[in-house]
């Protein structure tokens, strides 16, 4: 039995949608000037921009897909594994933010040569492109298999159209363009979420809400209100296992490894506007985005549990989210919530291929190029280099749409990808004697044990917790726990039997030297008495300085010196920092009231003369 999905209604706002996003992350093209803006939209962003905008990247179209397959099969444990983020996101706050953002490095690659040498570098940018490009081609698989059936296109055309949609706004707008159509799609995708919960409750209760809540209630087993699944039981979907391969690989994977969501903090003003964002992100929004996510796929197993006439018995897993909308969403409604399913995809798809882009430009092109190319040529290559990675991703779209579901896809390519980066990654920030041959050998030997556990099953057995083995599919996530086992016992083995680093050489590298880190990202002693803001009008300088100066009296109203950082920003806050700079401040002049900036620092800031500017001490 199927389900006719969708109406030309829904086609068309749909398409729309597409549309619209794709011209509105086109505009945004115009604040690219430079590779710095480009993939990190000039470090000038306001927290709440960012927080939204991680919001609209962690929610990718995967999400919807595939908590709704596990909400519809077991309950409220579908949420379990969205609360994982809490266990680590302290540690990314105070120790791997504060790293990345004060050493200035491009990538998560650089830093392994900062911190190790080349060689763990080219290892880690191989690792780090191999997970990004997966993660792409999962991204458009999951929304190719939702929208294929709703337009009667072959999967893969549908791919191929998704891709070069979001193409368009990324090739010309970079990063700024994502932060800003995310801004969009973050409301979006948790408005339609919501949305369609309240559409669900209110089918179940045939248009009364308070009653549609108790029967939703009513008609779920004790077993599908429980927030967390059995602790080994089913071999599918366990506690145990889901934590080990989310919570450990996927969840550091995705806050210290993936590079659309660094970049994501490193588009902040500075590192305590990153920490608002983090903090904000999973004390709020992770909670909601867990119900967002989950919800289509308890109210199908309420439907199913009550009326098992209206949705298919054999509902295959990939499709619970689109037959439960299709049913419970009037025409249009239906088209506007697959449109959110876009804005997750796209959200994602387009975090992650400037990334890779970034990647590709700063951990290959650059340490690889004889000549020192211009940042026009520099961006140029870096917007070749994301269609590029499009074309690989698209090739990779029938590997992973081989599994049973996304969420099996999913599973299998976080526990098989991530675990020797994780290691790396975080026993190079937390772990002092931690040495370069040990990384290498954690890159190099425990990607060898993990190939031999993916083909001889008796290597994973003692670590199974009592999870079954299924017949011809091995364990399903338990394999994290022993990927993660095997590459950490290599790293600290090697590290125990070979020379420490030097301490000088690995300073303000580890969370240990945090605090030396300020010194080292301003060029000099630190100032670090608390001050006002001021806001000013600006004048262009006759000087050719990029120095910024201010009067004697806005000085002392800032507690600043010459030779410390400034931020200069548009006053209208809601633009998020949009049209700001970071400069530095020079000897001040008596016109109070006034700042003195160069023509490219106004054009750079796109400053309008009509509105003021306030400007604040840094750091």
């Amino acid at each position: 039995m199927e389900i006719a999905v969708g109406t030309n209604l829904d086609r068309i706002v749909i398409l729309f949608y597409f549309l619209l996003v794709m011209g509105f992350g086109a505009y945004f093209g115009k604040y690219s000037k430079t590779t710095s803006d480009y993939f990190f939209g000039g470090r000038r962003f306001s927290w709440w921009l960012i927080t939204i905008s991680i919001v609209a990247t962690g929610i990718g179209s995967h999400s919807f897909v595939k908590y709704s397959t596990k909400a519809y099969q077991y309950g409220f444990s579908s949420t379990m594994t969205y609360m994982n983020d809490w266990f680590f996101m302290p540690l990314f706050m105070f120790g791997w933010l504060p790293i990345v953002y004060y050493t200035k490095v491009r990538s998560i690659p650089e830093y392994f040569e900062k911190r190790f040498n080349k060689t763990a570098r080219y290892l880690a940018t191989t690792m780090t492109l191999l997970y990004m490009l997966g993660y792409i081609a999962i991204q458009l698989l999951t929304l190719a298999t939702a929208l294929y059936r709703i337009y009667n296109i072959p999967l893969m055309f549908t791919v191929i159209i998704i891709a070069v949609a979001t193409t368009i706004y990324m090739h010309f707008g970079g990063q700024t363009s994502v932060i800003f159509t995310d801004l969009i799609q973050g409301f979006i995708l948790i408005f339609a979420g919501l949305l369609l919960f309240t559409l669900g409750l209110s089918y179940l209760g045939f248009g009364d809400l308070s009653i549609g809540l108790k029967t939703f209630w009513n008609s779920l087993t004790p077993g599908q209100k429980l927030p967390l699944a059995h602790f080994n039981h089913p071999p599918n979907f366990n506690f145990v296992g889901i934590f080990w391969q989310d919570g450990i690989a996927g969840s550091i994977g995705f806050l210290f490894l993936n590079q659309g969501l660094i970049m994501r903090f490193m588009a902040a003003k500075n590192v305590n506007e990153g920490r608002k964002a983090a903090a904000f992100n999973v004390l709020l929004i992770l909670p909601i985005s867990a119900i967002v996510v989950s919800n289509a796929g308890w109210i199908g197993r309420a439907i199913a549990n009550i009326m098992p006439e209206i949705l298919p018995v054999d509902l295959q897993p990939n499709d619970v989210f689109v037959a439960v909308t299709n049913i419970v969403a009037s025409p249009g409604v239906f088209g506007f919530i697959i449109a959110a399913l876009c804005a997750a995809l796209m959200s994602t798809a387009d975090t992650l291929v400037n990334a890779s882009s970034a990647i590709i430009v700063n951990d290959i092109y650059r340490p690889f190029s004889k000549n020192k190319d211009s940042e026009k040529k520099q961006l140029e290559i870096a917007r070749y280099a994301s269609v590029g990675v499009k074309v690989i991703a698209i090739l990779l779209v029938p590997f992973f749409n081989s599994f049973e579901s996304i969420y099996e896809a999913h599973g299998w390519f976080h526990s098989t990808f991530t675990p020797p980066l994780v290691v790396a990654v975080f026993l190079g920030i937390f772990w002092k004697r931690f040495t370069t041959p040990a990384v290498i050998a954690t890159f190099l030997v425990g990607a060898f044990l993990m190939i031999l556990g993916q083909y001889n099953h008796e290597l994973i057995a003692p670590f199974s917790h009592g999870i079954e083995l299924r017949p011809g599919r091995g364990y399903s996530y338990i394999g994290a726990l022993y990927n993660l086992f095997v590459c950490a016992a290599v790293g600290i083995v090697v590290s125990l039997i070979t020379k420490a680093p030097n301490k000088s050489a690995i300073e303000g590298l580890t969370i240990f030297d945090v605090s030396k880190l300020k010194e080292k990202f301003k060029g000099s002693v630190l100032n670090e008495n608390p001050g006002e803001k001021v806001v000013v009008d600006f004048e262009i300088s006759s000087s050719q300085s990029e120095e910024v100066r201010f009067s004697i009296n806005d000085m002392k109203k800032m507690n600043a010196k010459p030779g410390d950082l400034v931020y200069l920003c548009d006053e209208r806050w809601w633009l998020g920092g949009l049209k700001s700079i970071h400069s530095v401040y020079g000897e001040p002049h008596h016109n109070d009231g006034v700042v003195l900036i160069s023509e490219n620092q106004q054009q750079s800031g796109l400053f309008n003369a009509d509105y003021k500017l306030f400007g604040e001490k840094e750091m």
